[in-house]
């Protein structure tokens, strides 16, 4: 049974029964997972009682169970249950900041219900989040994740926790110096790596519905703006490449005299059936300080929902480590799920942290099982409490590096507070040829390891590179939005041992650039240099040439040594912005904000969400209605009042 599958029985009641299987000094006896076979399905539209206009981005569960969804942009929902609740009464409820919440209950007999909930405005208070008291951490009260239980008729009884903002002083950011305005007559090159981690959202979003303003350097605004899916053009599925590059330019929201260029990519889909076989190997950290709801539970639960995609030609293997290192699962095929369900569900937190063991564990097992034109694939989860031990950070990188050149990448997944080493995590992962997702809930871990799995596993261009240069003639100063840590010198371009970027199957990778045209007063601070004495330092323009841009990109094949090399000139301006235009806009002024930028002027949260709300755009997934609720929640608790950073 597929992912696919399981996601219509969240709820189900699941038998486990012993089974003959292998078994090693670390592996318990496997279990046969028995799933009921058929579901009932629950689906409706949420309403505003007063303008009887649809709501988007409204939370709808099962009271006292884990299992729910958003509505999307026309309101509908579609909830799907174990079959096991047949016969039986729930409560369904819909919340939404701005509105008080409204709870149905429902009788549920065989097929289809349909249940409309209607939601009637209330004034947003602090009580609709609650924010720390001075200094102080915040807590708010949540519902635990409940499973179901058959002996009640499938009704899990609500166990209420506080899920309490954990201290954070153990949690490490990278510096981020923002971009400046660069004078396009002294550098008119900018070269970076494509960025596809998504870690910064999630991460930012935990903060704020702990109820406190995030770290100014857990700001990643190209990762905010890139963890939305956008309808840029797709390549040719028998292309030669295999991403499409499109661009936009528009007024800049919060500077209208400026310009805002979006340059998109978006790669190639791939059929996950008709993917490459994937030999996978978890690489888990079991360690004391996984020991809360919010890690290795949800951990468990995220990489079962990833075992439930497998096909029969992939293969997994489970590495753990605590105060050592040790094999719970030899390499087995995606087939016998229930073997590899059973080992994730014995593990237990206990020990230190002995992360250096670990990873050469996991690569050794990588190689031993290594498929030829296969996915051969680390993955790493932790709540990034990683040592190394005797070995230091740099021999690790050497590590990752190396394995990564004879074909084994790899994926990191950070889950959990207090220790989260958001730094270190980002890095093994760049060095990896992988990507970097913070796991904040089961709907996170579904978007990462379901919905987006191509994305995620599969690789269809690494060392992709992005050089733009500006004509002098229609830009006078340009400033990179994000990717600070991604910059790159201009000669790396063409040097095809840099590395840089991997984009996945499925990804779309989006940057922004804020232009000056030549001829304003603009307030932007633009740096300039001395006159050369020994040569002319500025460039001649070419005569009567409108391009504003000119934008190259270098990628590699996923096996490949040499690049390949795309371009795009761009030279229209337009005022009739698409929706991806404005909603990434929106997405990177509300960045800037959580990083008290000066380039932001007098535009607010309020513009913010007026702007986000004019991008709403076709949003089947509901990521970009759970970013307006994102906003209303930091409006209402006056976040940007917060001093930043980890108190």
């Amino acid at each position: 049974m597929s992912l696919k599958t399981l996601a219509l029985v969240s709820a189900a009641t699941l038998s486990l029964t012993p089974t003959v299987g292998r078994t090693s000094d670390l592996q318990p006896a496997p279990y046969t997972i028995e799933l009921p076979s058929s579901v009932l399905t629950v689906t409706g539209r949420v309403m505003d009682a007063t303008t009887a206009q649809p709501l988007a981005g409204a939370q709808v569960y099962v009271r006292g169970t884990s299992n729910g969804t958003r509505s999307n942009t026309a309101g509908r929902f579609t909830l799907q249950l174990s079959d096991a609740l047949r016969g039986s009464e729930i409560t369904i409820v819909a919340r939404l900041i701005g509105f008080s919440e409204v709870a149905s209950v429902l009788s549920l007999t065989e097929g289809t219900h349909t249940l409309d909930l209607s939601m009637t405005p209330s004034a947003v208070t602090r009580s609709d989040v609650v924010v720390p008291a001075e200094r102080g951490p915040a807590r708010r009260l949540l519902e635990a994740p409940a499973s179901m239980d058959a002996a009640s008729g499938g009704i899990a009884q609500r166990s209420v926790l506080f899920r309490g903002a954990a201290p954070v002083d153990r949690e490490g950011y990278a510096h981020i110096s923002e971009n400046e305005w660069v004078g396009v007559g002294e550098e008119p090159l900018s070269t970076f790596s494509i960025d596809v981690d998504r870690a910064s959202y999630s991460n930012v979003r935990r903060f704020l519905r702990d109820g406190m303003r995030p770290p100014i350097d857990a700001v990643r605004i190209e990762e905010l703006v890139n963890y939305f899916p956008y309808s840029d053009p797709a390549p040719d599925q028998n292309g030669e490449h295999p991403f499409f590059v499109s661009a936009e330019v528009g007024p800049a929201p919060w500077q209208p005299l400026h310009h805002l260029v979006r340059i998109g990519m978006k790669a190639r889909e791939i059929d996950i059936e008709d993917a490459p076989a994937n030999n996978l190997v978890f690489l888990l950290d079991v360690s004391g300080s996984m020991n809360n709801a919010d890690k290795l539970p949800l951990l468990k639960k995220a990489f079962a929902m990833l075992v439930e995609e497998l096909r029969p030609e992939d293969r997994v293997s489970i590495v753990v480590y605590a105060g050592a290192a040790g094999l719970v699962l030899p390499s087995t095929p995606g087939s016998e799920r229930e073997t590899i369900l059973a080992a994730l569900e014995s593990l237990r937190a206990g020990g230190s942290t002995a992360g250096g063991a670990g990873i050469h564990l996991a690569y050794s097992i990588a190689a031993e099982n290594f498929i030829e034109n296969g996915n051969n694939r680390v993955i790493l989860a932790t709540d990034g409490d990683f040592n190394v031990g005797a070995s230091s950070d740099s021999e690790m990188i050497r590590l990752i590096e190396d394995k990564r050149d004879d074909g084994t990448f790899l994926t990191v997944l950070g889950f959990g507070t207090g220790n989260l080493q958001d730094a270190k995590m980002e890095q093994i992962a760049d060095h990896g040829n992988g990507n970097f997702a913070y796991i904040d809930s089961e709907l996170e871990a579904r978007k990462v390891l379901v919905t987006e799995m191509g994305g995620t596993l599969l690789t269809v261009a690494k060392d992709v590179k992005i050089q733009v240069e500006f004509n002098p003639a229609q830009v006078a100063a340009y400033r990179l939005i994000g990717y600070e840590n991604r910059l790159l010198d201009a000669q790396d371009f063409n040097d095809d041992s840099k590395d840089a970027g991997e984009l996945g199957a499925g990804h779309t990778v989006t940057a922004l650039y804020e232009i000056v045209p030549v001829g304003i007063e603009t307030p932007a601070e633009i740096g300039t240099v001395d006159p050369l004495r020994y040569q002319r330092d500025r460039r001649t323009p070419v005569a009567d040439n409108e391009e504003l841009l000119f934008v190259k990109l270098r990628y590699k094949e996923p096996a490949g040594d040499v690049s390949q090399l795309l371009t795009r000139k761009v030279t229209d301006v337009t005022h009739e912005t698409s929706d991806d235009f404005r909603f990434a806009a929106a997405v990177a002024a509300w960045g800037m904000l959580l990083r008290d930028s000066e380039h932001c002027g007098d535009f607010g949260l309020a513009d913010v969400a007026r702007m986000a709300r004019g991008g709403l755009g076709e949003d089947l997934e509901g990521y970009r209605a759970d970013f307006l609720d994102l906003l209303d929640t930091a409006r209402s608790m006056d976040v940007l009042e917060m001093n930043p950073g980890m108190e």
